[in-house]
């Protein structure tokens, strides 16, 4: 997704007040776009709150800032300039975090990012997109760059099979159907159950259902997948997250506000920053129970 989004970026060039800035990384991929925007992209070295900071100023007196770093380095370090400078201000600069999730696996919990956006939707104004294929990288960017209020990019890997034509993006969609589970999963990790899914007959098959934009009370259920839970009275939400804060909770809070009555709920979320040992996203996904072996066991028995 980061190539992608530097291509979008370098189509944004020509705006003179858009500016971009990172925090010393992107080496071997961000040149050209330093090549497109010259002055305009700066980098802040290792000094994260400083470059929330310059980057509120230069939202402050009208420019267009984005600020990129690896995920915990966007969010969990500056925490205190996002929301003081950002949030409280209303700020519409543009975060974005490469490795959401256990992206970062073999380098261990410092660069994990499963607290990411429950922790900045704590936070007033902000939102969150978690896009789900490169496709979707068009319309999020050009969503969050029309926001008049921070929002939060946290990019992963699109995992999808070759042969899956993605939908055209929205928040919320719905990627497989049959006569099973209703499934709703937070980001690309939607796209690691498809193969899998695709091998159960229809009449098992889960209604797998994918969401790229937080919080839900701006951006709620469609009507159709409403009508799916209440009509099952179960649904499994999935998610590259801790438990607190989370899409899941989140969700299960408005199905309760919004009066339908579940005989079961599901939450499958990462359940921990550090296993004792290093190792790949996969294997630290399969750890907290978000693989695809995993999800089939809760799916088919909910």
């Amino acid at each position: 997704m980061r190539q992608r989004l530097c291509e979008l970026l370098i189509e944004r060039a020509n705006d003179p007040k858009f500016v971009f800035l990172t925090g010393d990384v992107g080496f071997g991929l961000l040149e050209p776009l330093r090549d497109a925007l010259g002055e305009r992209f700066i980098n802040a070295g290792v000094a994260e709150q400083n470059m929330v900071g310059v980057a509120a100023g230069m939202s402050a007196k009208g420019l267009d800032a984005w600020v990129y770093s690896i995920a915990p380095f966007v969010y969990a370090r500056p925490f205190e300039q996002i929301r003081n400078d950002l949030a409280f201000h209303g700020l519409p600069v543009k975060l974005v975090g490469n490795g959401g999730g256990y992206a970062y696996g073999v380098q261990g919990p410092t660069h994990h990012a499963i607290e990411d956006y429950g922790v900045l939707l704590t936070l007033p104004t902000m939102s969150a997109f978690i896009p789900v294929f490169d496709a979707d990288l068009g319309a999020v960017v050009d969503r969050a760059g029309s926001s008049s209020t921070p929002v939060y990019i946290r990019l992963g890997r699109d995992e999808r099979p070759e042969s899956f034509d993605p939908p055209t993006y929205a928040p919320w969609r719905q990627l497989t159907d049959g006569g099973g589970s209703v499934v709703a999963v937070a980001g690309p990790l939607a796209g690691t159950y498809l193969a899998d899914l695709a091998t159960l007959p229809e009449v098992d098959r889960p209604k797998l259902w994918a969401v790229s934009e937080l919080p839900i009370e701006r951006n709620p259920p469609p009507a159709d997948l409403l009508d799916q839970i209440e009509a099952s009275g179960a649904v499994v939400a999935v998610e590259e997250h801790v438990r607190q804060g989370g899409f899941g909770v989140d969700l299960l809070a408005h199905l309760i506000d919004t009066g339908i009555t579940l005989r079961a709920f599901q939450h499958l979320h990462a359940r921990q920053h550090n296993y004792g040992r290093y190792g790949s996203q996969s294997y630290l996904r399969r750890l907290s129970g978000l693989d695809p072996t995993s999800l089939l066991a809760i799916a088919t028995d909910c």
